[in-house]
């Protein structure tokens, strides 16, 4: 399989398998109009298998989604065809409609208009919980 490098885009590399698709809604990619490409199951001789997402194109990414999904991700922004940034992407502390509250007695049931917020509340177990109801996320 041949995937062309890209010119002015990014790179996210080192997303733990079967990953790359999840990352691809979240992070809104589908809603572009420029070249993406989704490698699955590549072989890393670091982590066995991965993702690869290359975007052919300038975008900004929510890198809270990114680490929220998989931290230890890494992001490559790439500039006439060279490297010249990388970036590594760590737990967020806090996120923001990303996921949503599953409590139907949750004030963000009733006012719609408030934006779903989660906390990292446990690091070492990855949990994070609403800060309006103390729901945990699934």
């Amino acid at each position: 399989m041949h995937i062309d490098s890209i010119k002015n885009g990014i790179v996210i590399d080192h997303i733990t398998a079967g990953r790359g698709m999840e990352l691809y809604h979240l992070l809104g990619l589908d809603k572009l109009d420029c070249s993406i490409a989704i490698i699955k199951n590549v072989h890393s001789n670091k982590m066995g298998k991965k993702d690869i997402i290359k975007i052919d194109g300038e975008v900004v990414l929510d890198m809270k989604i990114l680490g929220y999904v998989d931290p230890g991700v890494t992001v490559d922004i790439i500039k006439d065809g060279n490297l010249v940034e990388k970036k590594r992407i760590s737990l967020p502390s806090e996120i923001k409609n990303v996921i949503f509250c599953k409590n139907p007695r949750c004030i963000t049931s009733t006012e719609q208009e408030l934006p779903h917020v989660f906390r990292l509340t446990d690091v070492e177990n990855r949990v994070f919980r609403c800060i309006y109801c103390e729901t945990k996320a699934d």
